[in-house]
C-alpha cells in the first residue's frame, strides 16, 4: 500500500497522504513521497490544481516522533539527522509554494505542528468542521520553530505566538477568522467543497494562474514601490500573450474564451 495515494481528476491532481496508523505523520518516507510528487507535478502542464489530503481520523499529526526518537542514537545525539530532516520538511514547503499549480489542503480530525505548518504552507485550504490546528511541540519541550515560519505568515503575529507558547488547539472557525484556512465546511461536504474550488480554479487560463502564483509569492517580500514595479512588469508580460488576448476578446464578444492552454 503507498504511503502516498496519486490520482488525476481531469486537470486536477490529488495527492492523498495514507499512514493512518501514524496519523499521516510526515515521517522520512513520506516526506519523500512528497517530494517526489510534486517534482513530478511541476513539470506537468496538464494539470493545474493539486489538491492534498489524508486517510484516518487526521489530516497530519506532524513529524514522527517515533523517527526522531531513533536519531538520538547516532553518535552526535542526532544533530546531523535532525538537521538533515528539517531540511528535507522545509524543501518540502518550499516546493508546494514554488509548484506552478495552486495546492489546495484538504483537512480534516487534527493539523498539528508539522501538519498545521503544512496547511499554512499550501495556497488554499478548506477545512471540515470540528477540525483543529495546532503548533503544540511546546507542550513537550520542542518549540515548533519551523512550523512558525509558515504559520506566522498566515496570522497575526501575537495570535501565532499565544499558539506557540501555550500549545492550544484552535478550532477550525477560529483559524478561519485568523486567515489560516479559506473556508469551514460539514464533514460530509469537505471533498465536494474541495474539489468545486479545484475545478473553478483549473477552469482559469493555466498559464496566467502560474504566472500570478509566482508573482504573489514574489512581492511579498518587497517593499510597496517595489512590489509595484515588479508586479508591473509582470502584468505587461501577460497582456502580451496570445491566450490573454483571445480572453479579453471573449469577454467583450460576450463568448467563452478558446485558450490553447
Amino acid at each position: 500500500m503507498a504511503i502516498l495515494d496519486v490520482t488525476q481528476r481531469g486537470a486536477v491532481a490529488q495527492l492523498t497522504m495514507n499512514a493512518p496508523e501514524r496519523l499521516n505523520a510526515l515521517s522520512d518516507e513520506m516526506l519523500a513521497a512528497l517530494q517526489a510528487s510534486l517534482d513530478r507535478f511541476a513539470s506537468d502542464t496538464s494539470t493545474r490544481v493539486i489538491t492534498l489530503s489524508g486517510t484516518g481520523k487526521a489530516f497530519c499529526a506532524g513529524h514522527d516522533l517515533r523517527q526522531m526518537t531513533a536519531m538520538r542514537q547516532n553518535e552526535d545525539g542526532g544533530a546531523a539527522a535532525f538537521k538533515d530532516l528539517f531540511d528535507r520538511c522545509a524543501a518540502v514547503m518550499t516546493r508546494i509554494q514554488t509548484m506552478p499549480q495552486p495546492v489546495i489542503a484538504q483537512v480534516h480530525g487534527i493539523a498539528t505542528a508539522a501538519g498545521c505548518q503544512l496547511v499554512a504552507t499550501c495556497d488554499l485550504a478548506v477545512a471540515a468542521q470540528g477540525t483543529r490546528f495546532g503548533v503544540n511541540g511546546v507542550n513537550i519541550g520542542l518549540f515548533c520553530s519551523t512550523p512558525m515560519v509558515a504559520l506566522s505568515r498566515n496570522i497575526p503575529r501575537k495570535q501565532a505566538f499565544e499558539m506557540l507558547t501555550t500549545g492550544d488547539f484552535i478550532e477550525a472557525e477560529r483559524a478561519q477568522s485568523l486567515g489560516l484556512i479559506n473556508r469551514v465546511v460539514p464533514v460530509d461536504q469537505l471533498e465536494s467543497e474541495t474539489a468545486a474550488m479545484a475545478d473553478q480554479i483549473a477552469s482559469k487560463l493555466g498559464a496566467a494562474v502560474k504566472i500570478g502564483k509566482e508573482a504573489f509569492y514574489n512581492q511579498m517580500v518587497m517593499n510597496t514601490g517595489d512590489a509595484y514595479a515588479y508586479t508591473g512588469d509582470v502584468m505587461v508580460q501577460n497582456m502580451l500573450r496570445k491566450d490573454t488576448a483571445e480572453g479579453i476578446d471573449a469577454f467583450l464578444e460576450k463568448r467563452n474564451p478558446r485558450w490553447e492552454q
